[in-house]
């Protein structure tokens, strides 16, 4: 518990945690969609924080952190990106999926059953990432779909990916934005911006009920990676067991080595018949 309660205090705008809760102010988040985009919002609203899109049993659900629509019925997702993940299997680094991911759940979340597909609304799908994923120096990259005949034709689906680098060093981007680079990467305060931010995620570290929703969230984390592990070990003990049958191994040699009963390695001798 004194760990978790160390763990709290050092929190910053990069924990998933705390950039939700920071994005949840109307204010802040209004304020980095207009400076990002150069454009004015009256008025947003929230759906779900951290909202499970899971259409299909059998299909992987995400979490999305920060779902929000503006008054023109434009819809942003913003996402804070630490970590540059590779699977281990196909040595892919797995953002580009990511993105073309959430954004096919975004729209099926959408777009009610029934309705014709003219009614999606825009969207932004905006990973904040503090990492230079292309290598290009941009402060930022955006994407829509063009014609590879004739780049100068876009296909107007009304769905963008803005993938934001923090350590970026060159193109367009105003001083709010910069501002909140600095205090992503380094917690430097430069702007009214950032102190609004800074000041926001002290105000939370004060609030009991902030506090102890995170304690619950690392608990639930804690057991869901436990089980995890317990899971993937179970799997490698059945893995074993099959290599070691094919081997020529008896049940009760494969049992004693791999610490599964009897009965769970005929199992498995009978499914390789």
């Amino acid at each position: 518990m004194k760990n978790l309660a160390t763990k709290f205090e050092n929190l910053t705008i990069q924990s998933d945690f705390i950039f939700k809760k920071v994005m949840s102010r109307k204010r802040i988040c209004m304020h980095l969609l207009e400076e990002l985009l150069q454009i004015k919002i009256a008025d947003i609203s929230y759906f779900e924080a951290e909202k499970s899109l899971e259409p299909d049993y059998a299909s992987r659900g995400i979490r999305l952190d920060i779902i929000v629509a503006d008054d023109k019925n434009t819809h942003y997702n913003l996402e804070m990106q630490v970590n540059n993940i590779k699977n281990p299997d196909t040595k892919h680094y797995v953002l580009p999926k990511r993105t073309r991911y959430y954004q096919a759940l975004m729209d099926i979340d959408l777009l009610q059953k029934g309705q014709e597909y003219d009614l999606l609304p825009p969207t932004y799908i905006i990973f904040i990432c503090v990492f230079d994923f292309f290598a290009k120096g941009n402060y930022v990259y955006t994407f829509k779909k063009r014609c590879l005949e004739d780049m100068e034709l876009e296909l107007p689906d009304g769905a963008t990916t803005m993938i934001l680098n923090t350590n970026g060093s060159h193109g367009s981007i105003s001083k709010d934005i910069k501002s909140f680079y600095d205090y992503v990467n380094n917690h430097i305060i430069n702007s009214d911006f950032t102190r609004q931010i800074d000041d926001e995620i002290s105000y939370l570290k004060l609030d009991s009920k902030v506090r102890r929703e995170f304690m619950l969230l690392e608990a639930r984390l804690l057991d869901e990676r436990r089980e995890g592990k317990a899971e993937g070990k179970a799997e490698e003990k059945l893995a074993t067991a099959k290599r070691l049958l094919n081997m020529g191994l008896s049940v009760q040699d494969v049992a004693k080595g791999t610490s599964l009963s009897v009965e769970q390695v005929e199992n498995l001798k009978a499914e390789q018949k």
